[in-house]
């Protein structure tokens, strides 16, 4: 659980599926080119990820990943989501969840929303909640790993293990260098293993 909550809580994750699609890089003197779209951040973000081989550096790239996923570009929902945020910490569960219903109704595009309560879904012990609003962060942007993390334990803990496998190797497929997921992954696969001999 606590696994779970570690991604979800910091896995605040979520571009919009408005973002502009044909925005130009401007090259800079070095003639390095500046992304100008969230989009365009974040796939250039998601190579590194997934090349980088030092979990510290990885950890410092996934953190920008989640600072993208974190501006909902309206200050409005930012607000909203500080609130819900505030909640959370003070464990005043229902205002949280007032917060981000209303986040979700002001920008159903934004994953973040979806994701933080799929988060205090878990938290609550609202696994089948928690499970709809991980699958619509996924529909939305399907590279969240915080989500698919999520998604892992919860069928974990519905002893699904093939399913939760596949969750890992999905994971590890957008964040390789991550330590945890690695074990998990490991452990599923060795009792796995073990249930078949």
């Amino acid at each position: 659980m606590r696994f779970f909550v570690f991604y979800a809580i910091l896995s605040m994750l979520v571009p919009s599926t408005a973002f502009a699609q044909d925005s130009q890089a401007v090259a800079t003197p070095e003639n390095q080119p500046v992304f100008t779209t969230p989009a365009e951040r974040l796939n250039t973000l998601f190579a590194e990820l997934k090349h980088e081989g030092d979990p510290d550096k990885a950890k410092l790239i996934s953190d920008s990943i989640r600072a993208e996923w974190r501006d909902s570009g309206s200050a409005t929902v930012n607000l909203l989501m500080q609130q819900a945020d505030k909640a959370m910490a003070d464990n005043k569960d229902t205002a949280a969840f007032d917060y981000l219903d209303e986040v979700i109704q002001l920008s159903p595009g934004y994953v973040e929303g979806w994701n933080q309560r799929a988060t205090l879904h878990y938290k609550l012990g609202n696994y089948r909640k928690s499970m709809s609003d991980i699958n619509r962060v996924l529909a939305i942007e399907p590279r969240h790993f915080g989500a698919i993390a999520g998604m892992a334990m919860i069928l974990t803990s519905y002893g699904r293990d093939e399913l939760a496998l596949e969750a890992w190797e999905r994971f590890l497929d957008i964040y390789p260098s991550e330590r945890r997921a690695q074990k998990a992954l490991g452990d599923i696969a060795e009792k796995l293993a073990g249930s078949r001999t």
